[in-house]
């Protein structure tokens, strides 16, 4: 009894904490708590049996498997347990959703033992989640003439699963509550800094915006009984930054409904809205969950007597008010007419997008993964049975415009769509099932698609994936004891499935903790390819990729398909010659204000963002695709021209070969197949069979932007303004400024060069400037720290291998050594060099942070508040994003430079070069 003995010693501690029982994972457990229900005169019998019932967890875990096979016992007469009688273990077997609970089912239906072989029948009708062992038994079952197994069929074929599930209802009532006003980032609802606890859920959902928050939430459900709170972004966007499936778990959990009576903390169906609506990624989610987001438009552009909208002193137009969402409004959502209206009925907004035929089987089912399993399943049934299926869903949208080519993304959707009109072509619009063919797993929600995987009973990856890795990036920078606990769990897990891991379970190889953007992006070997990760910056710049939820890419390793419209494009293409002190990273800034001055709005908000990147290789233009995320764009696809996208290629290979060399591929050969596969698409542009993804020349998009690279002749800042008066425009990405703003007096208190923005060429930036420096002055002295995290090993090789990595040596207070990694983080700073392990590091927040209050200057992506440096007690700290020479130089004076010390610092040296298609 002694694993018991130690769960009770671990329930008392959570007692402590104001926690519940953590929810049961472990077989061997559950084992011991059915000795103890057995004992009819045992002490703990009557709390062994509670947590039997209600506390284990379903789909594959060993707890699964034992309970599952104890409730066979049950059903059967093999065993007796007054409380849970045979038709009560069939209930509980019918919440366990999938894995041993449908063997087991399988084996009674099936069975010798009519009494309950139909009742197993009855209950198998209601599940969605069989996988071809599964579908196998049926099939073979009801050719050998089983009755039972044809009923289940019949009814599979009719997708009673679906039809026989409760409605939505036509009218829901909320309550509201306003989390933030402006853009409400993820890390709002789950922050990055608690992401080792993202896996027990009541335990991360204590994170979710502040306590006061949550008990005013648990408030206003106390006092509008009968209605759902809905979580508001006022003035701004909900859910900006990232997917985060944790971030809707803790909405679910504090506004959501339970799953099931016999799964704790398990809640869906949360309702999340924002004046400008929904962030793309994390409306994916907020699907997934079966929940309901809306764009609410209550503040609009105040406009004149013309017409055009009234500016104000700071060249924003003026908002007003249009209705009020404060916190404690009753609102109706009118389900049938698709329409907000008040309390007293009076329509306030049109929510059509909220409920589109799609999402509302998404609420009725619960998830939307339930919708993509029954419809397999449904598939499978009426195949077997040699039937039409009984049209049931809602039909895809499938949109043709006549005499209209195909933009870049509508391509790669026609290329791999699913079970489309043969020989229909699609556009924008459109809902397409499509094959995907890379997918990434990174390490702070890993443990959470490890869980969505076991919930979906899966086991192993689908063969339809071409690649799929798990890194270790934002849990690289601190080996603590977190890490150490959940890591190798979930490296073995992610190896077992069918993913190169980077971590060897076996300890074969070295570990590696490289950015997973970057390895994505170096495995990603055809420009026609459809990648899911579980981070929002899986923006590759070959093929089109999607940050998605953990549930989301749990679906895509299981089964090897995702569900989506195809999105509308916006074109970027480029003008001008780019100035030689100028570096790429500029451009990206520029392009984001240049497209605020063209249209007014973020037209690349939810939109593919199609640059036209000529001749910059893969990992340059890396640059420009992972910051589409905090462009709110859905997607980013680089058009390249024939030869750039061999050499990129080439490098692929050359980097996949060393992941191979390392010992990092699996039994399936997966980084091998990759190799032989980018010979494939590089003999094909060879040969002009398939040249490089190019759009028509007669293709329809959303809009159109041209950059103009004469118009960028110093650097610029992207400022999360965070003493704007208008609350709504801080911490978003459109503030842009010229480094001459500044006036070169702004005190840097830290720099950061590191994680999925920089590329070997930032690095070797930093060694010029070094050696520049020491020629000049004699040394390199620092007035401000700064943190350099290369994004992979590779990258430091290479380094090494010519010589850079010594000059950066030579000046670091701190290098990495891996096999003496740092088990606490770092919360103080001298003015040195720090070169830290490969990884996300102060990007992520979770681990490493700047002290608080401090103004930090970042290759980074995220601006947002709290993420990279807290605010402290009496100032707003400060994340500003900039290229690799303006961060360095900063730290060096200890202030933003003023123009011309920039210019004169970077002369003579390497800065990225980008030359426009057009004119190359």
């Amino acid at each position: 009894m002694s694993v018991y003995l130690d769960y009770l010693a671990e329930i008392e501690s959570r007692r402590i904490q104001g926690l519940a029982p953590k929810p049961i994972d472990d077989g061997g457990l559950v084992f011991e708590m059915i000795a103890l229900i057995k004992d009819t005169g045992n002490e703990h019998r009557a709390d062994a049996l509670k947590f039997f019932i209600y506390n284990t967890l379903p789909g594959t875990t060993s707890a699964a498997s034992v309970k599952a096979g104890f409730l066979k016992q049950i059903i059967l007469g093999e065993a007796v347990v007054p409380e849970i009688t045979p038709g009560f273990a069939l209930e509980l077997l019918s919440h366990m959703k999938g894995g041993p609970s449908i063997t087991v089912l399988l084996d009674i239906a099936l069975g010798d033992a009519p009494a309950v072989a139909a009742l197993a029948g009855e209950v198998l009708k209601t599940q969605v989640f069989l996988y071809d062992a599964d579908m196998h038994r049926l099939s073979e079952a009801f050719h050998a003439g089983n009755a039972i197994a044809k009923d289940v069929l019949e009814s599979y074929a009719k997708a009673e699963f679906f039809t026989k599930l409760p409605d939505v209802e036509d009218e829901i009532e909320v309550v509201t509550f306003i989390a933030g006003e402006g853009d409400i980032s993820t890390d709002l609802l789950s922050p990055g800094n608690q992401a080792h606890s993202r896996s027990d859920r009541e335990l991360h959902g204590q994170c979710m915006i502040s306590p006061e928050a949550q008990q005013a939430i648990v408030a206003l459900k106390a006092q509008h009984p009968g209605k759902r709170v809905m979580l508001i972004a006022e003035k701004g966007t909900m859910g900006v930054g990232s997917s985060r499936m944790s971030g809707v778990n803790n909405v679910a959990l504090w506004t959501g409904k339970p799953q099931s009576p016999y799964v704790p903390f398990v809640n869906y169906a949360p309702v999340v809205a924002g004046t400008n609506g929904i962030s793309p990624i994390f409306a994916t989610t907020v699907d997934v969950t079966g929940g309901i987001g809306i764009n609410l438009k209550n503040w609009v552009k105040k406009t004149g007597p013309d017409g055009n909208p009234i500016i104000n002193n700071d060249g924003n137009p003026v908002l007003e008010e249009k209705f009020s969402v404060e916190t404690g409004t009753v609102l109706k959502i009118d389900v049938k007419n698709k329409t907000l209206r008040d309390e007293n009925g009076a329509e306030l907004v049109d929510i059509a997008a909220a409920f589109t035929p799609q999402k509302m089987e998404f609420m009725k089912a619960g998830s939307s993964y339930a919708i993509v399993f029954g419809k397999k399943l449904q598939t499978f049934a009426a195949r077997t049975l040699g039937v039409e299926p009984t049209p049931v869903y809602a039909a895809n949208k499938e949109i043709t415009a006549e005499g209209v080519g195909l933009t870049a993304v509508e391509k790669i959707f026609n290329r791999n769509a699913v079970g489309i009109t043969p020989g229909k072509v699609l556009h924008a619009g459109s809902d397409v099932r499509v094959k995907v063919n890379i997918v990434g797993s990174q390490d702070t929600t890993g443990l959470m698609t490890a869980q969505e995987l076991e919930a979906m009973a899966a086991t192993v990856i689908s063969p339809l994936v071409d690649g799929a890795y798990q890194s270790g990036c934002h849990t690289a920078s601190v080996w603590d004891k977190k890490a150490q606990a959940n890591i190798p769990k979930l490296m073995s897990f992610m190896s077992n499935f069918g993913l190169v891991t980077a971590r060897d379970p076996k300890g074969v190889y070295h570990p590696m903790t490289d950015v997973i953007h970057k390895v994505l992006n170096d495995i990603t070997v055809d420009d026609w390819a459809i990648i899911i990760g579980g981070d929002s910056h899986t923006r590759m710049s070959k093929g089109v990729a999607f940050g998605a939820d953990s549930g989301t890419v749990a679906l895509a390793l299981a089964t090897g398909e995702a569900t989506m419209p195809i999105p509308q494009s916006v074109k970027v293409t480029f003008k001008g010659r780019m100035q030689p002190h100028m570096d790429f990273r500029d451009v990206v800034h520029a392009t984001q204000a240049q497209m605020l001055a063209q249209h007014g709005d973020n037209v690349f908000q939810g939109r593919v963002i199609e640059v036209h990147i000529g001749t910059l290789l893969a990992d340059q233009a890396f640059t420009f695709t992972d910051w589409t995320a905090e462009m709110k764009a859905k997607a980013s696809i680089c058009i390249s021209d024939d030869e750039t996208l061999i050499g990129s290629l080439e490098i692929a290979k050359a980097r996949i070969q060393i992941m191979i060399d390392k010992g990092m591929d699996n039994a399936a050969g997966t980084l091998a197949n990759l190799i032989a596969k980018a010979d494939v698409r590089i003999s094909e542009i060879r040969m002009g069979d398939k040249p490089a993804l190019r759009p028509d020349d007669n293709a329809q998009y959303f809009a159109e932007v041209v950059v103009d690279l004469d118009q960028i002749d110093e650097p610029m800042i992207a400022d999360p303004d965070v003493n704007n008066p208008d609350v709504s425009k801080r911490y978003t990405h459109d503030t842009i400024r010229p480094v001459s703003y500044y006036g070169g007096t702004k005190k840097v208190d830290l720099g950061f060069v590191g994680s999925c923005m920089v590329h070997k060429g930032d690095m070797k930036i930093i060694a010029q400037m070094l050696k520049n420096i020491e020629k000049t002055e004699g040394k390199v002295e620092f007035k401000a720290p700064l943190v350099v995290a290369p994004p992979t090993y590779n990258i430091v090789d290479e380094l090494k291998a010519e010589g850079d990595w010594d000059i950066l040596a030579k000046y670091a207070g701190f290098e990495f050594d891996d096999e003496k990694p740092k088990t606490a983080n770092r919360t103080e700073y001298e003015n040195i060099l720090y070169l830290e392990r490969p990884g996300c590091n102060l990007c992520m927040g979770n681990q490493e942070k700047a002290a608080k209050g401090d103004t930090v200057l970042a290759t980074s992506t995220r601006l947002f508040q709290g993420r990279v440096v807290e605010d402290s007690a009496n100032k707003k700290g400060e994340s500003l994003l900039a290229s690799t020479p303006v961060v360095v130089l900063s730290t060096i004076l200890g202030r933003t430079p003023s123009a011309d010390e920039y210019k004169a610092a970077v002369e003579g040296i390497d800065l990225t070069k980008f030359v426009p298609a057009n004119a190359a």
